[in-house]
């Protein structure tokens, strides 16, 4: 005969897990914060951006956020740089008002 199944122990287990990978998920994000310097900002101007970069629709935008963080974990500082920062009117003003070739 087979053995029955305690379900109130599964679903325990179960519910164990499900806490350990939640709490898993926030020290990781408070980690991020940290790690970007974010922490440094107020709460409601970290809610604020957080808030825009969830809502952007722009996939230009998204794509250059997505290289920056990809860049910061994979140690490549150079890739940090802002859009703006290294864009083609950036790179006027570098150039007296000329475009770089």
């Amino acid at each position: 005969m087979r053995k029955p199944r305690d379900y109130d122990a599964e679903l325990k287990a179960l519910t164990d897990k499900a806490k350990a990978l939640k709490e898993d998920k926030l020290r990781r994000l408070g980690e991020l914060v940290v790690a970007t310097g974010a922490d440094a900002l107020p709460m409601e101007t970290l809610a604020g951006a957080l808030l825009t970069a969830k809502a952007a629709t722009d996939m230009v935008q998204i794509t250059g956020w997505r290289a920056r963080g990809e860049a910061m974990f994979s140690g490549n500082r150079r890739g940090t740089r802002t859009a703006a920062a290294s864009g083609p009117a950036r790179d006027r003003a570098d150039n007296g008002g000329k475009a770089s070739a």
